[in-house]
Formats: C-alpha cells, sequence, structure tokens
C-alpha cells in the first residue's frame, strides 16, 4: 500500500523534540504515574508501564527514578494524583490537532491550552471534533532503503495489520496497539530496528502547509506542547521546509 511523504516530516519532528529534552523526564514520570496507577506495578501484567519504562530508560532515567515513581502509583509512596485529559482542535489551513494532557488541575489545563490555540491561530473544539481523522494505533517508521520485502515478511508473519510504503521511501508498518510489542519484537529479531516506534493517533490523511501558513502551524505546535500539562501532540498537517 502507497502512503504519504513522511520521512522528512517525522525526523523534523525528532528533532523537535531533541530541543526539548528538559521537559521529557517530566512527562515520562507523568506517564508512568499514571500507567502504574491504572495497571499496576507488574511490568509483565502492564504493556503501557512497559512502554513507559522502556521510553525513559531511553533517556537514561535512572533506574531508582523508574522505580519510585511506580511506588508512588501503587501506593507505596504518596504522589501526585494526575488525571488524563484529551483536547481536540484545529490548527492553520484547517490542520487537526489532538493534545494528551496530564494534568492535577483541570481548570488551569484547559485555560492554558485554550489560550495557545486562539493566541496562535487555532481554535479548540469540542470533544470528537477532529478524533475521527486519526487511527489509534502502533506504528513502527523504517528509514528509506530499508527493504521493504523483509519488513512486509517479518511484519505480516508477526500479526501486523499493514505495511505502507511512503512516497519518499520510508516504510511504515501499523499494528493494532495491543500487538505492537509482539511486532516490534520480531521485526528486531529480524535485524529490522525502526527509527520511530510508538502507539500513536495516526493521522488518516494530510493536510499540506507551505510558507506562512506552516511557519504559523509549527509555532502553534511548539506553544502547546511547552505547556507543562501537555504529554503528547498529534496533528495531521505536512509541513514544507
Amino acid at each position: 500500500m502507497a502512503g504519504h511523504s513522511k520521512w522528512a516530516n517525522i525526523q523534523h519532528r525528532k528533532g523537535r523534540q531533541d530541543e526539548k529534552r528538559g521537559k521529557v523526564w517530566t512527562r515520562l514520570i507523568r506517564e508512568i504515574v499514571v500507567a502504574a496507577r491504572h495497571g499496576g506495578g507488574d511490568l509483565s501484567m502492564n504493556p503501557r508501564l512497559r512502554l513507559a519504562v522502556e521510553k525513559a530508560k531511553g533517556s537514561n532515567m535512572p533506574a531508582d527514578t523508574i522505580k519510585k515513581n511506580i511506588d508512588k502509583a501503587t501506593g507505596n509512596l504518596e504522589g501526585m494524583h494526575y488525571e488524563e485529559i484529551r483536547y481536540e482542535g484545529y490548527g492553520i489551513g484547517g490542520a487537526a490537532i489532538i493534545v494528551d494532557c496530564m494534568t492535577d488541575n483541570r481548570v488551569r489545563t484547559v485555560a492554558e491550552v485554550r489560550h495557545a490555540f486562539s493566541k496562535y491561530g487555532g481554535n479548540l473544539g469540542a470533544e470528537g471534533s477532529v478524533a475521527f481523522q486519526f487511527r489509534h494505533c502502533g506504528q513502527l517508521v523504517f528509514a528509506p532503503g530499508t527493504s521493504e520485502d523483509a519488513v512486509m515478511a517479518a511484519a505480516l508473519d508477526a500479526g501486523a495489520d499493514d505495511v505502507i510504503a511512503d512516497d519518499d521511501g520510508a516504510i511504515e508498518v501499523i499494528t493494532a496497539p495491543a500487538d505492537f510489542e509482539a511486532v516490534k519484537a520480531a521485526l528486531a529479531k529480524a535485524g529490522l530496528v525502526a527509527e520511530v516506534a510508538e502507539v500513536t493517533m495516526r493521522a488518516e490523511n494530510a493536510v499540506s502547509l507551505a510558507g506562512d501558513d506552516a511557519q504559523r502551524m509549527q509555532k502553534l505546535i511548539d506553544v502547546i506542547e511547552d505547556l507543562d500539562d501537555v504529554q503528547a501532540l498529534y496533528h495531521n498537517a505536512e509541513m514544507a521546509e
């Protein structure tokens, strides 16, 4: 199956995230706390917590810090109580945006998110206003030049839903969220390590932006992502350099 050109946008997003490493640990800790609270502290029984811990280790978080926050969430230590909230809205050119937050103060968070949307050219929408344009799935993205045949054989054998060859040569593997870890492990066993591997909200259709519109959209994204309570932002804009 053919797809849009996503590689440049993915690399751009990774670069922007690398520039914001100061907030990465805070967001990872919140994810660990919420995952452990909802699914328990046993990694073998809690896929969401396993992913959160894997990301934390990938960001060089000490094991003691990880354990302490799991203990907080499971009642062994006193800790903060975070609530998960999702906001939906529109950015520049009608691009769809989903913002996932974790907060201990819902009133503060919605005020900050609404202000960011309105000040930088977007519009905060109602629940369900854009979510239908995204698919909750596991996504593994391989760099251009990776063998499509090799990826397809290993991925489909492992239970992946789809393998997509993008216009720029990148290859995407799409899985059900519950199958993500098994497919990722099978691909790694076959010597295929993805540049991006995550459970995400994948846009079904893209909105192309260029020039001033692309710059305004990037500014809106940056401002929202910099809010303390924001865990993740998903959008369907493809922005030309």
